[in-house]
């Protein structure tokens, strides 16, 4: 049987050598929600997962405090995918990436009408970063220029 992670924990006990983990506390904060302007069956859709995974040939990565970012053409064969993360067990990732970067399960419902159409890549990065600061200044930006790039109107955005 399976347990499940207890993340908190598990993060304290990665990071024990450093100072105690800062979490982001956004409550009170307003949400930044923002209505789709057509209906989710005409939207073109990007996913974007912090799980590790990177398809075969890229450059895997590397353990702490990564903040690169991977395109993955959102047509790539699930075959090439693989993981590298050292916040959570990837064993279940390696076998079947839609765990933690659901490709097949977005383009099934591109084929049934739920989404219009995928982006031409999916974005995919490592989570577990340290640093709140680079988070926003080395991460993010080139996110939203990628999205606003490809005219994403709905980043499905899958922790690991």
């Amino acid at each position: 049987m399976k347990v499940p992670i207890d993340y908190i924990v598990r993060t304290r006990e990665l990071y024990e050598p450093l100072p105690p983990y800062r979490w982001t506390d956004n409550r009170g904060l307003p949400i930044p929600w923002t209505p789709l302007a057509k209906p989710l069956a005409e939207c073109r859709v990007a996913l974007g997962a912090s799980g590790g995974i990177y398809v075969d040939g890229q450059q895997p990565f590397h353990f702490k405090d990564d903040t690169s970012l991977r395109a993955v053409a959102s047509d790539v064969d699930v075959a090439r995918l693989r993981v590298a993360h050292f916040g959570y067990p990837t064993a279940d990732a390696a076998s079947d990436p839609n765990c933690v970067f659901p490709l097949e399960r977005l383009r099934e419902m591109v084929a049934d009408g739920t989404i219009g159409e995928l982006a031409p890549t999916a974005l995919t990065f490592m989570g577990g970063i340290y640093s709140q600061r680079r988070v926003l200044r080395e991460l993010i930006p080139p996110i939203i220029e990628r999205l606003r790039a490809e005219r994403v109107e709905l980043f499905y955005l899958v922790p690991a």
